[in-house]
């Protein structure tokens, strides 16, 4: 049996989807990202901008470039979701309206800003789902971004539709007035504030409670990858975020690299796997330790994370996954 079937029973397996989600918001940026997912695969997401991309008037046409080049031949592998404007703008319905017309099948995800509440999210999803022309369980992303989503991000993440929470660094920041300092917005602030540190810590229980993934926050330093590579290493390594945004194409390749497992661990659990499949998923002695079905589902996603990364997987995983 595969493992999702036997290491899950009775529950979902974890959402998996790539760990860099690289928004573009302009025709231009949009196209490069294209060309730039052409180049390395599907090892990470596009997200199509219609909140920060559409210029002031130009809300209808910018739906509909998002919707015709997700629906596009541009758009290789079906990993290309679009955020479209919050809840409460005159254009969020357009927006949604307009981009699953075109592109409702081929569509990766629909991200929803600025929602203040649960029945917020579930208002949003009853609304796509009125306008996903015989599209089923369209994945949802929920930006985390005030003091309402997050005291139920708990009850958000548990939406069977919900696939990802992101965190809304700046957004989330500004609601507090100036009683959360500017430079709290970046590092190393924005892992040591207590308020900041509480929020990214809920998100990220929440998503996995319910099996979801927590993609952390934008790094706004777009000219010094190092800063990057080390945002992404700390919200992976302390606070359990498996999934990061990009808004540069230099982003892309360091938060790639941080989410990605190290090898070593990857053949572990290749090896692992494979002699718990060879006994039906009875317990083992692997290296004269012990391991039976919970090491084996921390090993399985591990192969999961290394090829949604991108990374070489020994040939020995192929057959588990």
């Amino acid at each position: 049996m595969h493992p999702s079937e036997v290491l899950f029973q009775g529950t979902l397996p974890p959402v998996s989807i790539p760990v860099c989600d690289h928004y573009a918001g302009s025709e231009k940026l949009m196209r490069k990202s294209l060309a730039l997912q052409k180049e390395l695969g599907p090892v990470f997401d596009i997200t199509f901008d219609c909140e920060d991309g559409a210029a002031h008037g130009n809300e209808q046409t910018h739906a509909h470039l998002i919707g015709s080049l997700i629906a596009g031949e541009e758009n290789l592998f079906g990993r290309i979701g679009a955020r479209v404007h919050d809840v409460t703008s005159d254009f969020f319905e357009q927006d949604i309206k307009i981009i699953l017309q075109h592109a409702a099948p081929r569509l990766a995800y629909l991200v929803v800003p600025k929602v203040d509440s649960l029945a917020d999210v579930e208002n949003a999803i009853s609304l796509i789902n009125r306008h996903a022309n015989g599209r089923v369980n369209l994945p949802v992303h929920v930006l985390i971004e005030t003091h309402g989503a997050l005291k139920d991000a708990y009850a958000i993440a548990a939406l069977p539709q919900v696939e990802c929470l992101s965190f809304g660094i700046m957004d989330f920041v500004s609601a507090h007035y100036g009683a959360i300092p500017g430079n709290a917005m970046r590092s190393p602030g924005q892992f040591t504030h207590p308020l900041l540190a509480r929020a990214k810590l809920e998100i990220a229980a929440a998503c996995h409670a319910h099996g979801k993934t927590p993609s952390h926050n934008v790094t706004t330093e777009i000219s010094d990858t190092s800063v990057v590579a080390n945002d992404a290493q700390r919200a992976a390594a302390e606070f359990a975020y498996t999934r990061m945004w990009s808004i540069h194409p230099g982003q892309i390749k360091p938060i790639l690299a941080a989410f990605a497992p190290q090898l070593s661990e990857v053949n572990e659990a290749a090896a692992i796997l494979s002699q718990a499949q060879a006994v039906q998923w009875g317990p083992i002695q692997h290296n004269g330790k012990l391991h039976d079905r919970a090491s084996y589902r921390y090993y399985w996603t591990i192969l999961q994370r290394a090829q949604s990364s991108g990374l070489t997987l020994p040939d020995s995983a192929r057959t588990i996954l």
